[in-house]
């Protein structure tokens, strides 16, 4: 499935709007609070397991978007937005979120 963060497909038409397609990632709170308190563990200036943690948030949040946009018969997504939200009450949580808008476009 073609994935875009603009709002076209440069030399595609887009035949069909199917509709607005989301999928959802949460890291639970022992990977957020071990990131704080092993800050020590910081090489290069970042932490190596939290950001492999934040792409597999990521890889997820993105393939449940592309499900969601299959099952509607989509073969395209525009307009891609990736977010990322601490949730709950001392933020021990992190939510990434991908949303976008299901296209069909013509082959070509």
């Amino acid at each position: 499935m073609l994935i875009t963060t603009t709002s076209n497909i440069e030399g595609k038409h887009i035949s069909k709007y199917v509709g607005l397609v989301n999928g959802e990632a949460i890291i639970g709170a022992n990977l957020v609070k071990d990131f704080f308190t092993s800050i020590r563990d910081v090489v290069g200036g970042h932490n190596g397991a939290y950001v492999q943690a934040l792409r597999e948030a990521k890889s997820i949040a993105i393939k449940e978007m592309i499900d969601q946009a299959t099952r509607l018969g989509a073969t395209a997504i525009i307009g891609v937005d990736l977010d990322y939200q601490t949730i709950g009450s001392n933020g021990a949580m992190l939510m990434v979120s991908a949303n976008g808008t299901a296209v069909v476009v013509e082959k070509g």
